[in-house]
């Protein structure tokens, strides 16, 4: 079993709040903006992290990160990337890698709204966390945190704080 913190659209800020949640997850997963790698490397060095690139992102990240990210944890495959749009209205490419990679879970990040939601069209569970930073309309910051285990996306919780 394996306890993930998701995160997303951190735009730079990190603070012990956040960081408290990294010590008590297994893994770290961001779903882009991540801002500089100041961001990433507070979390590297508490946690191992699964990260892609967003478009605030610059050339240090890019170089650090992918766009798009397929992998498979604790038997859930997974695709994750920055701009994916929602289900029913999926950005320019994303219904076709669904497609293709079939993924069990898909996330993605940049429009600040927390969104989970089962996508019986692809058979897969959609999750933007929302935004952790400080930019941006979101009223309310958010990340989420589930475990997988054979197979299984369990335990999921949404983690809300006040700007």
């Amino acid at each position: 079993m394996k306890k993930i913190l998701l995160l997303s659209d951190t735009h730079n800020y990190m603070d012990n709040h956040i960081l408290k949640y990294v010590r008590e997850s297994d893994e770290v997963w961001h779903a882009g903006d991540i801002g500089t790698s100041e961001v990433t490397d507070q979390i590297l060095a508490i946690k191992p992290l699964r990260a892609v690139y967003g478009n605030i992102d610059g050339s240090e990240l890019r170089l650090s990160f992918p766009e798009d990210l397929s992998f498979s944890c604790e038997g859930v495959k997974v695709f994750m990337t920055h701009i994916g749009g929602r289900p029913g209205r999926y950005a320019r490419n994303v219904s076709a890698k669904l497609k293709t990679i079939k993924p069990k879970l898909f996330i993605c990040g940049h429009s600040h709204i927390l969104k989970i939601h089962f996508d019986k069209t692809h058979s897969v569970l959609f999750i933007n966390p929302g935004a952790m930073g400080k930019h941006g309309f979101h009223k309310v910051r958010t990340m989420v945190r589930f475990e997988l285990e054979a197979g299984e996306i369990k335990n999921m919780e949404v983690i809300e704080v006040k700007r």
